[in-house]
């Protein structure tokens, strides 16, 4: 494993822009390593579970150097900011829940508020303006407080999942393209993607 973090610059470089929830993954990822004495995984020695789609995620696998085509993340999409990151090697694992108190509210309120505005579509221009400017001191914050006041942070039983494998692939009897044979579905005795498998019936 690599051992120095990333800073927060090159994960805004990373993932296109800055924002309240890239500084969110960005301190689980770097909170998580530490307390796990992990470095940046090469390989698949240090996994992370991530239970949502949205910004932090992009922190993470920069951080952590998880990756969705590593085989060491995975997403379970149930709309939670909760990251759970996985050491192989010393078998131990600690997860991070964000806490129920919206981050952006307690830290600037108005910034808070300008953000419905914004997010609805009814801001002006000089509300979409002040908005960004309270966002800087809202990201700054959230890379400065106590990661107590931000993630219910809490080492758990490792379930390690398996290491990533490499299949074969076949062509799909409809479409032609090669398709990963334990992705591929069977249709009238033949092998199917599963974008032509859904033409062939009720979309299963």
């Amino acid at each position: 494993m690599t051992q120095s973090i990333k800073s927060y610059n090159e994960a805004v470089a990373f993932h296109g822009h800055a924002c309240p929830g890239l500084a969110l993954g960005y301190r689980a990822a770097a909170y998580a390593m530490d307390a796990l004495r992990a470095g940046r995984s090469d390989d698949e020695d240090l996994v992370c579970i991530v239970e949502n789609d949205a910004c932090g995620v992009d922190a993470i696998q920069l951080v952590a150097g998880c990756s969705v085509g590593k085989g060491n993340l995975i997403l379970h999409d149930f709309g939670k900011h909760a990251y759970t990151f996985i050491d192989r090697k010393y078998n131990r694992a600690i997860r991070l829940v964000q806490r129920p108190e919206p981050v952006g509210q307690r830290i600037d309120p108005v910034a808070s508020a300008l953000r419905e505005k914004v997010m609805g579509g009814t801001a002006t221009p000089a509300e979409h303006k002040e908005f960004h400017e309270r966002q800087v001191g809202v990201i700054d914050a959230i890379l400065k407080m106590p990661i107590d006041e931000r993630f219910i942070a809490k080492e758990v039983k490792p379930e390690i999942p398996v290491r990533a494998k490499i299949f074969a692939s076949v062509p799909c009897a409809k479409c032609g393209e090669m398709v990963a044979e334990h992705r591929a579905r069977v249709r009238d005795g033949k092998f199917v993607c599963m974008p032509c498998a859904g033409e062939y019936g009720r979309g299963w």
